[in-house]
């Protein structure tokens, strides 16, 4: 026992000097305390408290479902929405989801331990409460910062730690790659997303985040904020040289005012899926990243610079990200630099020593 402490020591400091820190040590940092009960304060300002193990977790939006499946928490899941059906195992959940928003009594009838509700499900958190469930409701995420603080809180809440921080180093590992990918363009292509309608996505939302991360400018973050509906003319006077499409809005470059812009005119266009641009969760940054920047730069772009889930942790069974650029977008299916192999030891390594060191804890 002693001489494995000594090599803990010694592969601890190797990080350090190698710069690198495996998932599995971050992960012990926070997994240290993921005891019960716990009182976090959400974002309507009320503490919630959770005095156990929650093993019956209703979600009431689709990217909370998507970050426990990451997360390593499927198996707590009793309920979640339709927009969710696609995680492996969904189809066996009880669908809350009614024609706005969630069905109070499906929510209730799931009899949850906790009820996790981001902002998009703002107007489900009081009449659940009436219901007496307990409810944790997430503030928005507009950056992918917002994202790892996200996934770190649902993790705290459902006692899933350290797959929280392995989830995140996942992330991190694939937007540091993508980055260097884009990080030296300096002439940028302005893009625009069109939800229909004339509204588009605009600053300080999770949908700019993603479109720069890939390289490109948000053209209506420079004067408009959140999901503001704009005329043709202010489309026209913003003239994109992309448009951001999802299966939902394949065909909105054919049709005016875009038809009119840069992008409409030379068919340019980034094809995503909806849930990649629209839930903001680990799996969805994952893949938009890696779609978004190889289309959008196919010469720089290297399929190569995919992190597999595998390559940053061995604790949690990997889920699969789609990040094969693809122009199917079925809504049916699942959808800095990777360790080297002596990262990749390091991590492992390093995984036997915190589980060895959370045995002899008192």
């Amino acid at each position: 026992m002693r001489q494995l402490s000594l090599v803990c020591v010694f592969v601890l400091l190797v990080g350090s000097f190698a710069g690198i820190t495996p998932a599995s040590a971050t992960a012990d940092t926070q997994a240290n305390d993921c005891s019960f009960p716990v009182k976090m304060t959400d974002a309507t300002g009320t503490e919630v408290t959770i005095e156990e193990r929650p093993e019956r977790v209703t979600t009431t939006n689709p990217s909370a479902a998507q970050t426990m499946w990451e997360i390593g928490g499927r198996s707590q899941v009793v309920g979640l929405t339709q927009y969710a059906s696609y995680l492996d195992g969904a189809t066996s959940r009880t669908n809350v989801s009614a024609s706005f928003g969630v069905n109070v009594e499906r929510v209730v009838g799931t009899n949850p331990d906790l009820v996790i509700a981001p902002n998009a499900s703002a107007g489900d958190v009081a009449p659940l409460r009436q219901a007496g469930l307990t409810v944790y409701h997430l503030p928005a995420a507009t950056t992918i910062e917002d994202i790892r603080t996200k996934t770190t809180t649902i993790g705290r809440l459902t006692g899933n730690c350290e797959g929280a921080s392995e989830a995140n180093a996942w992330m991190d590992a694939n937007v540091d790659a993508v980055g260097q990918v884009t990080g030296d363009v300096e002439d940028r292509p302005t893009a625009l997303y069109p939800l229909g309608g004339g509204y588009v996505a605009a600053g300080n939302t999770f949908v700019t985040s993603l479109i720069e991360l890939a390289g490109a400018e948000n053209v209506a973050a420079r004067n408009h904020m959140q999901y503001p509906q704009l005329s043709d003319e202010v489309i026209l006077q913003l003239d994109p040289d992309v448009l951001f499409v999802t299966e939902n809005t394949a065909t909105i470059a054919e049709t005016e005012p875009y038809a009119s812009t840069t992008a409409g005119e030379t068919n340019t266009t980034v094809i995503v899926r909806v849930r990649d641009i629209n839930q903001p969760a680990p799996r969805s940054v994952v893949s938009f990243a890696h779609n978004a920047t190889a289309q959008l730069y196919p010469d720089r772009y290297d399929a190569d610079s995919y992190v597999p889930r595998s390559a940053v942790t061995k604790t949690i069974e990997p889920t699969p990200a789609d990040h094969t650029p693809s122009t199917d977008q079925s809504t049916t299916d699942a959808s800095g630099p990777g360790f080297t192999a002596v990262a990749a030891l390091v991590a492992l390594l390093a995984l036997v020593c915190t589980q060895q060191f959370r045995r002899r804890r008192p």
